[in-house]
């Protein structure tokens, strides 16, 4: 594999704050045509609340309407019928905490949760949706599927105010953010890669971030991968290449990451 084996834990002061698997697949009239009353009845027991989401519209700058000579609007109005009569739909659901968002359209289905344990519990909340899924509107295939973990790195949260990022990541992780002449005179810092696994069909997105905390403007770094395959996955096989795909992200981000740091997030061997 690409990054060193590691060994599985759960880190008790866990940085992770988004976790997200989209799964898409060619589209699915159907999904638009009707309200997923069918589907909603199969997962209702763990995303009891709804939302139907807003659908793409087009609209036209509030400043020149009116203006705009009679002949032109009526096309564009016609234009902004057509679009609001194909847009997709998005469909919400939540469970009762709202910890967990199952979102579904005529192109992909996806799950999102900010309180993410470990995998087996995210799987298992993800397995009946797609079960429901197959049986209600049998898509033939997946064409792309994702899996997205998104850590934030606050020093704060860890214990670890007076430690610098040098201490806590990698040199090769931090780039610029690890270059003694020039590291305090860095503004913004975004450094995005791509890079193939072993499983030669998949890479990862892998976005190093400089970010600042909402309520105290603390500096921290995001590490943000992206886990994906745009190649046909069969239904039967996406089980396994998501399995496979939650190994890598173990990999990858004790492969990020000091071991300073790693003890600091208190890390439970499982």
């Amino acid at each position: 594999m690409p990054f060193p084996a590691a060994e599985r834990v759960i880190f008790q002061k866990n940085p992770l704050k988004e976790v997200v698997c989209q799964l898409m697949f060619p589209p699915i009239l159907k999904i638009d045509a009707e309200i997923p009353a069918g589907f909603q009845e199969k997962i209702r027991d763990e995303f009891p609340n709804y939302i139907e989401g807003p659908s793409a519209r087009v609209t036209g700058p509030p400043a020149i309407q009116g203006v705009i000579p009679l002949p032109i609007q009526r096309q564009l109005d016609i234009l902004k019928m057509v679009a609001e009569s194909t847009a997709e739909k998005i469909y919400e659901f939540y469970s009762e905490d709202e910890d967990w968002k199952l979102t579904l359209s005529r192109t992909f289905i996806a799950l999102t949760t900010k309180k993410y344990k470990r995998w087996e519990k995210f799987y298992e909340k993800l397995k009946k949706p797609l079960v429901a899924l197959t049986n209600i509107y049998a898509p033939a295939y997946y064409n792309r599927v994702g899996l997205r973990y998104k850590n934030i790195i606050s020093r704060s949260d860890i214990g670890l105010d007076k430690s610098s990022w040098t201490e806590l990541l990698k040199p090769f992780i931090l780039c610029l953010l690890a270059t003694p002449e020039i590291r305090d005179s860095v503004q913004n810092y975004t450094c995005v890669n791509e890079i193939s696994l072993d499983d030669k069909e998949s890479i990862v997105r892998l976005i190093i971030k400089r970010v600042e905390k909402e309520d105290n403007r603390e500096e921290c770094l995001m590490l943000d991968s992206d886990f994906i395959i745009t190649k046909r996955v069969e239904i039967d096989a996406v089980a396994e290449k998501l399995k496979y795909f939650n190994i890598q992200a173990a990999c990858l981000m004790q492969w990020c990451i000091s071991k300073k740091l790693y003890e600091a997030l208190d890390p439970k061997v499982i």
